[in-house]
């Protein structure tokens, strides 16, 4: 079980928060680091306020040597597909092939008005759109060019450059939706999310992915499942409590929706999610001062599901 470093840094992280994390995850043995692309806090003051995702990885990819980094996920009415398709490729060359890119279509209206984004209605049928342009620009040829004719994006002869440093960079859709994200998921992901579900549900979501795989033609088990879920460890009832406490939560509702509880309970927990299918879980870290916490995931979980 690979477990991942997920952050939320729009309810209040500088950069230099965020590269405090990221080392601390590399050195403490976890997979990655990931976070969310949003420009508003949900909650809270959100101060100093909002970093850009891939401006933050940037920095990250010359700042680490091991971790994978990407994004839970980003917004697609941020960024049109062949610029993201560029940023993304940038990156990962900066990072020397450690990107991996989470796209979603945008659904958190309130950012959107808050910095002047169009927020358009079809949002889903844009996205698929999106995932094609941005995994076409990356899969043609150096030296031949690419065209797509769409609804919402139309290039044409675009050099398709720069290539990123991967010969693939991994591709993560996620999402509840009951049949077009699994569609999308097996045309175009290497990895599906579900994020903040239960064991059962997530089982019944996996097992939908799988099966619009084999629609598809393609092996179900070409797929990455993994889960994004809150993290609250302790080493007694108190801290736990206490760690709770700190991103505004109670304890016994972080051990129902969430991993929360002591190491044991934590591990037995994942557990579970394995048995449902799931491959990778993604750490949703809140108090991002609290690097304790991480060091004590890391010598008394990770440890015990390596």
């Amino acid at each position: 079980m690979d477990l991942r470093i997920f952050t939320e840094p729009q309810q209040g992280a500088t950069y230099d928060t965020l590269l405090t994390v990221a080392k601390a995850t590399e050195d403490l043995g976890f997979d990655a680091f990931f976070r969310s692309d949003h420009y508003l806090s949900m909650g809270g003051d959100g101060m100093p306020g909002p970093t850009d995702a891939w401006i933050t990885l940037a920095g990250l990819a010359r700042e680490t040597k091991r971790i994978r980094l990407g994004t839970l996920m980003t917004a697609g009415t941020f960024r049109l597909p062949g610029v993201l398709a560029i940023q993304v490729a940038q990156v990962d060359q900066m990072s020397g092939g450690r990107v991996e890119l989470g796209l979603g279509a945008g659904w958190f209206e309130e950012e959107h008005k808050a910095y002047g984004i169009p927020f358009p209605k079809e949002k889903f049928a844009r996205l698929e759109e999106q995932l094609e342009i941005v995994t076409g620009l990356w899969a043609t040829e150096v030296g031949k060019t690419y065209d797509f004719h769409g609804t919402y994006y139309d290039l044409t002869k675009s050099p398709a450059l720069p290539k990123p440093a991967q010969s693939k960079v991994p591709v993560l859709i996620g999402g509840h939706g009951a049949k077009r994200t699994p569609r999308l998921a097996a045309r175009f992901a290497d990895e599906f999310n579900i994020p903040f579900a239960s064991v059962e549900d997530s089982a019944a979501q996996f097992q939908r992915v799988r099966d619009a795989a084999r629609e598809a033609g393609r092996d179900p088990g070409d797929l990455v499942y993994s889960n994004a879920l809150v993290v609250c460890v302790g080493r007694d009832d108190a801290e736990v409590a206490r760690r709770a406490a700190a991103i505004g939560r109670e304890a016994d509702e972080l051990r129902e929706n969430g991993l929360a509880g002591s190491p044991a309970e934590v591990v037995d927990k994942i557990g579970r999610y394995a048995e449902a299918g799931s491959q990778r879980v993604y750490l949703q870290v809140l108090d991002l001062s609290d690097l304790d916490h991480l060091e004590l995931i890391s010598s008394q979980v990770q440890s015990q599901l390596s």
